[in-house]
């Protein structure tokens, strides 16, 4: 939410992140309960909901984003779940689908001195 109200939800990943998990194919009879109430993903954990067969109705109801429905299609491209937003999913017919989740790429942590040397060395090996 801004000073001036609740915005629009993410319809893009931002870039920099990188998938850490995915569940398994969830159809019309197995997706978790807890899918179909509001929930939200962990601070730093976006998601993609892939619909790879059928439709399902994603909706992002966080009083901080404007009420948003979509209904999902593999066709339609994914759902992108902010970190934090509260939001669900309805069941309307048969579906198979997939959550992805992901956050900021870890930084890379800086080589010693040697561990550079040897580094270059082995590319150099690895070109001849």
């Amino acid at each position: 939410m801004t000073d001036e109200g609740p915005v629009a939800p993410a319809t893009e990943l931002p870039e920099g992140l990188e998938p850490y998990s995915r569940t398994g194919t969830f159809t019309q009879d197995s997706v978790p309960a807890g899918l179909l109430k509001d929930h939200t993903t962990k601070a730093g954990s976006w998601g993609l909901i892939h619909v790879e067969e059928g439709v399902l109705r994603y909706r992002v109801t966080d009083p901080r984003r404007l009420p948003t429905e979509r209904d999902l299609m593999p066709e339609s491209g994914p759902g992108v779940v902010e970190p934090t937003i509260l939001h669900h999913v309805e069941v309307i017919g048969p579906v198979r689908f997939h959550v992805e989740f992901l956050r900021e790429a870890a930084a890379s942590i800086p080589l010693c001195e040697h561990e550079e040397l040897a580094e270059r060395e082995n590319r150099a090996r690895s070109r001849s």
